[in-house]
C-alpha cells in the first residue's frame, strides 16, 4: 500500500511540474486596448498623436504615466514608444511586434512628462515637458 501511495504522490508532483512549465512557456495575451496594455484600472487618455497608421497614447492613473504606441492593423513593422519624467526617470520598448510597443510607465504624480513613439518612418509625441501633475 505504501508503495503506491508513493507512486500516486510521484505521479502527482511529475503532473503539476509539467502543467506549470506549459503554463510558463505559453506566451502572453496581448492586451485589447491601449489602456488595457497599461493594467487598466484607473488608467485614462490624457493625450494622442497620430502617427498615420499607429497611434501614441499618453495615460495617467493619478499616479503614473504610461505610454502605447497602438497600430491600427497587426504586421510585423517596427514600433517604438518612450517616455521620461523631468526628475531624469524614463522607460522605452521598441521592436517588430504586431500590435504595440509598451507599456511604459514613469512616476508622474509633481512631474512633468514627455512622450514619443514610432511607427514604421513616422514619429511624433511631446516635444517639450508638458502633463505636468
Amino acid at each position: 500500500m505504501r508503495k503506491i501511495k508513493k507512486g500516486a504522490a510521484l505521479a502527482m508532483v511529475s503532473a503539476a511540474a509539467l502543467a506549470g512549465s506549459v503554463a510558463i512557456s505559453n506566451p502572453a495575451m496581448a492586451a485589447s486596448s491601449p489602456i488595457a496594455a497599461c493594467g487598466g484600472g484607473s488608467y485614462r487618455v490624457i493625450s494622442s498623436t497620430d502617427l498615420g497608421a499607429a497611434t501614441v497614447y499618453l495615460m495617467w492613473n493619478g499616479t503614473y504615466n504610461c505610454a502605447v504606441t497602438w497600430k491600427d492593423q497587426p504586421n510585423s513593422k517596427f514600433v517604438a514608444v518612450d517616455i521620461q519624467n523631468d526628475a531624469g526617470a524614463s522607460d522605452e520598448d521598441s521592436g517588430n511586434y504586431s500590435t504595440y510597443a509598451g507599456p511604459v510607465k514613469v512616476y508622474g504624480k509633481g512631474r512633468c512628462i514627455m512622450y514619443q513613439g514610432a511607427y514604421g518612418n513616422a514619429s511624433g509625441g511631446s516635444v517639450e515637458w508638458g502633463h505636468c501633475g
